[in-house]
């Protein structure tokens, strides 16, 4: 028996003795997971400097603090969102009592990414245990000391049965997905989801996969381009281009496209001076083997601005690329690195026209000030979120349900939407054994009578809400008229 059987079968016993159900024991470890990173900070900081060169306060602000908000709000509205829920009745269930009632699903599985190993692997966790199940999970073995460190003390605060952690690299992950779970969530690289998706379908368990893809930007020619490229080059080289929901090209006019690329310039040294290998604030490329795969992207394009690589430091200059089409080798995969294409459009059509040949985008970025142009875009694509007039903002609104569609992922996570995605809302339908009159249109012998009966009460539509009580006035009414015309 392996290691991961083990633990999996472990973990399963776990939950089935119900000790994750109780909504005082989970916010009881959703309490310790706050304490875990408020004690282990420093540890958190020193692995994601070896990781990926991440100073301090871009790992407080990226990593630690979105996890800290979304702990704070679990924990003040888990009693809300575990609570029943009523649901609207109508003539036949008018006297029932009706709900959905959300329940855990029982084992989860959660596999983590490397580009932003803390936030991405333990957000899904906080939805798991707010929403009273068990969950393993699976750091990204890429992001090596991020992995030792949460395989070493995460289970000194939670508990060490219902949560354990995972740790190793592909054979460890494929020997998991051998085993049954009640849901696999899962972030990283569309082609690895394919193989988490078809591992879970021998099980028929329902996956979450949060996915990339080419994000576009298009920048209308008349909005502040100032501003937009400065969002644009926020968005874009944060953590060195290593990020789902970074812009991956833009489209704009060819009138604009030499202002586009002066600003971005302009932006870029800016934020990471003339010389941004040595700054603090850019980072590295996670390893040598996407290193090589983002330079090989280069090929083919020209290179306004940037180019600079040094493999011994993994070190890939901010980069601006242009003369760039569809058929690029650039265009062909998702960049995950710091390289922005510049691709020239006749106009909002042509760039509609663009996206819609692809693969649906995770995020779809627009500048403009003209909400109508805003709202075409919108109305003419499909993506799993839009953000207008500025760059990867909406993943903070935890309001927002995040997550892709098509080739960039299913499922939607965040605040109450991870409790709803990790959860079973089951419906409740309680009935009284009295009133058995008003069932006999459904039992045989069948008549047109008894059809018509059915009909006016399947059919007519009736705000019951508005009008419940005088509805529950007349129901003893309408049992009479039954009772006494139905046969």
């Amino acid at each position: 028996m392996s290691r991961e059987q083990v633990v999996v079968e472990q973990t399963r016993r776990a939950f089935q003795t119900g000790r994750s159900r109780p909504l005082n024991f989970r916010i009881q470890q959703l309490k310790k997971l706050q304490s875990f990173l408020q004690e282990r900070q420093k540890d958190i900081v020193d692995a994601q400097k070896k990781d990926l060169s991440k100073n301090k306060y871009v790992t407080e602000l990226f990593e630690m603090l979105i996890l800290e908000a979304e702990l704070k709000l679990a924990i003040s509205r888990l009693a809300e969102w575990a609570a029943p829920r009523p649901v609207e009745k109508n003539l036949l269930t008018l006297t029932d009592e009706v709900y959905i009632w959300p329940e855990p699903l029982g084992v989860v599985l959660i596999i983590g990414p490397w580009n932003y190993p803390w936030c991405l692997t333990l957000l899904p966790l906080v939805g798991a245990i707010a929403a009273g199940n068990a969950a393993i999970i699976k750091p990204s073995e890429i992001s090596l000391n991020s992995s030792k460190v949460m395989e070493e003390h995460l289970p000194q605060y939670l508990d060490k049965d219902l949560y354990p952690v995972v740790a190793g690299g592909v054979p460890e992950t494929q020997e998991l997905l051998k085993h049954k779970f009640d849901h696999i969530f899962y972030t990283g690289s569309t082609t690895v989801g394919k193989l988490v998706m078809e591992a879970a379908a021998r099980h028929l368990t329902p996956v979450t996969l949060e996915l990339g893809g080419k994000s576009p930007c298009y920048i209308d020619k008349n909005c502040d381009i100032a501003t937009a490229c400065r969002r644009i080059t926020w968005g874009k080289f944060l953590n060195c281009g290593q990020t789902c929901i970074a812009p991956d090209y833009i489209l704009c006019e060819s009138v604009i496209q030499s202002r586009v690329l002066e600003e971005i310039k302009k932006c870029i040294k800016e934020f990471y001076t003339d010389n941004p290998k040595a700054s603090d604030d850019y980072g590295c490329i996670i390893n040598q083997r996407h290193f090589k795969r983002i330079v090989s992207l280069m090929e083919g394009s020209t290179v306004a601005f940037g180019g600079d690589v040094d493999e011994s430091q993994r070190y890939i200059g901010p980069t601006v690329l242009k003369g760039v089409t569809g058929e690029s080798r650039v265009m062909e995969e998702e960049i995950f690195g710091p390289l922005l294409p510049i691709i020239t459009v006749d106009g909002v059509e042509d760039a509609i026209q663009f996206i819609n040949n692809r693969e649906k985008p995770l995020v779809l970025y627009v500048f403009s000030h003209d909400t109508k142009l805003i709202k075409r875009m919108i109305a003419g694509t499909s993506s799993g979120a839009v953000l207008a007039n500025d760059c990867i903002s909406h993943f903070v609104d935890s309001a927002l349900p995040f997550g892709g569609v098509g080739y960039s992922g299913m499922g939607r996570y965040r605040g109450r939407h991870s409790f709803d995605q990790l959860s079973n809302l089951r419906s409740c339908l309680i009935k009284q054994l009295n009133l058995e009159v008003v069932n006999s249109m459904r039992y045989p012998p069948h008549t047109g009578r008894r059809l018509a009966w059915a009909q006016f009460f399947l059919l007519t539509q009736i705000n019951v809400r508005r009008v419940g009580y005088v509805l529950i006035m007349l129901a003893g009414l309408t049992a009479f008229v039954v009772q006494k015309y139905l046969r």
